[in-house]
């Protein structure tokens, strides 16, 4: 009798474990198809960038030497590769104008490319870092791996759900040679993390970025108490309450925020967005430092010396820059702002829950615990595309 106990107890387990796995095959079939369709249609144009007006404004980004090596970050990548097996480098390694810089989605149900941290071994994890190291700032570094962290949290949210979320579902794709002279670079995608890392010369190009996570700070479990996106989300206010009635007006689009309203996210390489807000030039000398030290949070993101480049520029166009708000101003107010200019756009978005729905007051109204933003570049230049084409136009298509 002992025997056909135990027996029947084993059969159950097995049949739920057997019942398990065929939910998660479901789960991934339903993944792969909802990824197909969202390239089909993210993917449908050939690229242009983001624009006001459908034309991209010429001249902006000359190739030229910034005087800041990205020798670092070139060693830090082919140590990366050589610490992969072959069939992990076959399946990382792309063309430089290879497409798949364009693939890339923070929802957590997009099917990704490359080597994954879940196949990675302790010693190649610590060479992907590396990379990360060379290439970001303390800050982006922290930022990148606290994300990381708070997507483990948001499957132990889950009822531990660590199929569809987890601290290692991340994936690195390097684009081009980072051993020859020629253009290259890198990319990390999941889950509300996205970088893309294009190199030309010492010139870099960190766009499109996405930093983003629910929740934002981790309430409980492995991580508890990490939590990002603080500080934007506070300067973005005081910002906001810096200005006066007048220059308020202009600024807030609309008082009310009831929806998600992020416009440069997943698959929008070829958004159309006019100016709108207040133009910086109406601001005082005190307020453009206040937003340039805003914008600053998110370019300085990257390694610190190409940061101190692109926020040059970023000032360099600070007159043409404008500050766009949505929502009220309280300290528990939940809103969307953005500063936008001919060379960076920056997006902070309060969202509505999604995988913590089932713990929200109300699922229909954005909250303090999801927040997605993004930072691109303008007028061609997102992955570096427009410094490529002025490459290609001086030498032979793909050589050195």
């Amino acid at each position: 009798m002992k025997r056909l106990y135990f027996a029947s107890a084993f059969l159950c387990v097995l049949g739920i474990t057997y019942s398990q796995q065929g939910q998660q095959e479901t789960q991934r079939e339903a993944f792969r198809k909802r990824s197909i369709d969202a390239e089909k249609t993210g993917l449908a144009e050939d690229f242009r960038g983001v624009t006001t007006d459908g034309k991209v404004q010429p001249g902006l980004f000359p190739i030229r030497s910034t005087g800041v090596s990205t020798g670092p970050v070139r060693k830090a990548a082919k140590e990366f590769l050589s610490a992969l097996t072959e069939a992990q480098r076959t399946k990382t390694k792309f063309a430089v104008d290879d497409i798949e810089w364009r693939k890339w989605m923070n929802q957590d149900f997009y099917v990704r490319q490359g080597v994954s941290f879940m196949e990675m071994s302790e010693p190649q994890k610590q060479k992907a870092f590396g990379l990360l190291k060379a290439s970001l700032s303390a800050k982006g570094l922290q930022l990148s791996k606290d994300i990381m962290r708070l997507n483990y949290t948001l499957g132990e949210l889950n009822n531990n759900d660590f199929v569809r979320y987890g601290e290692w579902q991340y994936w690195i794709t390097i684009m081009g040679d980072p051993a020859g002279n020629g253009p290259w670079g890198w990319q990390i995608d999941g889950h509300h993390l996205i970088v893309n890392y294009f190199v030309l010369g010492d010139q870099v190009v960190m766009a499109p970025g996405f930093f983003g996570s629910e929740p934002v700070i981790a309430p409980s479990g492995k991580h508890k108490g990490t939590a990002i996106l603080q500080d934007e989300q506070r300067q973005g206010l005081d910002f906001l309450r810096s200005l006066d009635a007048t220059q308020a007006k202009k600024a807030i689009l609309s008082s009310s925020k009831a929806a998600n309203n992020a416009l440069g996210e997943a698959f929008k390489d070829n958004l159309v967005l006019d100016y709108a807000g207040i133009r910086c030039n109406e601001l005082t000398s005190t307020q453009k430092k206040h937003l340039l030290a805003l914008a600053n949070l998110w370019v300085g993101n990257m390694d610190d010396g190409h940061a101190k480049v692109k926020l040059a520029e970023v000032e360099k166009y600070l007159d043409d820059t404008y500050f766009a708000w949505i929502g009220e101003s309280n300290d528990k107010s939940v809103y969307y702002f953005r500063i936008h200019s001919p060379v960076v756009l920056i997006e902070f978005d309060h969202q509505r829950p999604v995988g913590l729905r089932h713990l929200s007051s109300n699922a229909q109204l954005p909250d303090h615990e999801h927040i997605h933003t993004v930072i691109r570049t303008p007028n061609g230049n997102d992955y570096g595309k427009d410094l490529l084409r002025q490459h290609y136009a001086l030498h032979p298509h793909g050589a050195n």
